[in-house]
């Protein structure tokens, strides 16, 4: 029997689920489809400037699975970008951040920042 997956602690869900060009007929064909975990990479090693392995220790996994997962979101971003297709971000193992880690305090948690309706 295979090792179950570990869930991946995600801060928070985007605002927005979807990005593309705004000429896009949303059409299946056209989605790529980024998980809500490599998301998560993509904001806090780009976005937030963290290491591989201050990203693993956030999300709670091991810096070795951090790195497929950056490299398969900059895969798919790239491929969003390059042929015009809509970005969709959905699914994937997470568990959301409950507030209580060692990251949610002293104001370091993505949570905790900003509201999307703000």
């Amino acid at each position: 029997m295979p090792r179950p997956r570990k869930w991946r602690k995600v801060c928070c869900l985007p605002c927005s689920s979807k990005f593309g060009p705004l000429d896009s007929h949303a059409q299946e064909k056209t989605f790529v489809l980024m998980t809500v975990d490599e998301y998560e990479t993509i904001r806090l090693i780009d976005l937030e400037g963290l290491s591989q392995e201050d990203c693993a220790v956030r999300m709670n996994v091991a810096r070795t699975t951090v790195q497929g997962i950056y490299s398969e979101a900059r895969k798919k971003l790239a491929e969003s970008l390059v042929n015009g297709k809509v970005l969709r971000i959905e699914g994937g193992d997470y568990k959301l951040c409950d507030g209580d880690g060692d990251f949610c305090r002293k104001d370091k948690c993505q949570r905790h920042r900003f509201r999307c309706n703000d």
